[in-house]
């Protein structure tokens, strides 16, 4: 998938971060962080650039990727505030607390274009898949809210599963009952997520297909 982004280069003190986000705003995504269950909600666009910039963040190890979402169109379904999302690879160190300075800082962004490799997502979507069946071998994506942001900070393998999730559901989304009429559809979701100690319900981010209107325009494929 090639990709158009924006890229920063913050400083704080003398450090220099790499922060990119999408060149267009996804207008029709929008997410609501779990509390315990949240959902992300879009139409194909919106979900097939967010599982491209899941895949650009499994190969970004020293990147920081902001996908805003809180201006995106407000969807008529669902519940909660809406909230940006950032993904960070958790070797890169960054804590949560120092974003809301960062976010200050992204001024003068300059055109990036990369392109993904949909191959390597794949496989190694399939590498976390096979290491959850092996006790101890978890790699999960740890999150925390703060600023109105959701925060996932991973690894190279759990960033892709989300990837491969996320295609997922911009490919079979536009196939489900009711679309046609604006209904969203539970489609797949992001599994990986690492779940508080002593039970209780699962925090869960249900990922879901909605066409955005004038649904006349819409077709399944």
């Amino acid at each position: 998938m090639r990709l158009r982004l924006r890229e920063y280069r913050p400083r704080t003190g003398p450090h220099e971060h790499r922060v990119v986000q999408p060149w267009q705003p996804l207008r029709h995504t929008s997410l609501r962080a779990p509390a315990p269950i949240g959902t992300l909600m879009g139409d194909h666009d919106g979900l097939d650039r967010l599982a491209g910039m899941f895949s650009f963040a499994a190969y970004s190890r020293h990147t920081i990727v902001h996908v805003p979402l809180r201006d995106a169109v407000p969807p008529d379904e669902g519940q909660g505030p809406l909230v940006d999302l950032v993904l960070v690879h958790e070797t890169l160190g960054l804590r949560a607390s120092r974003w809301p300075e960062l976010r200050r800082r992204l001024r003068q962004g300059t055109p990036l274009t990369v392109r993904t490799d949909e191959a390597r997502t794949a496989r190694d979507a399939a590498l976390w898949r096979a290491r959850q069946r092996h006790a101890g071998r978890r790699d999960e994506l740890r999150h925390t809210i703060r600023a109105h942001t959701f925060f996932l900070f991973g690894n190279r393998e759990a960033f892709a599963e989300s990837a491969m999730s996320l295609a997922y559901a911009a490919g079979w989304g536009p196939r489900q009952k009711n679309v046609t009429s604006g209904h969203a559809a539970l489609v797949s979701g992001l599994w990986g997520l690492a779940q508080p100690p002593g039970g209780g319900h699962p925090v869960e981010v249900l990922v879901c297909f909605k066409a955005y209107p004038p649904y006349a325009h819409f077709r399944r494929p």
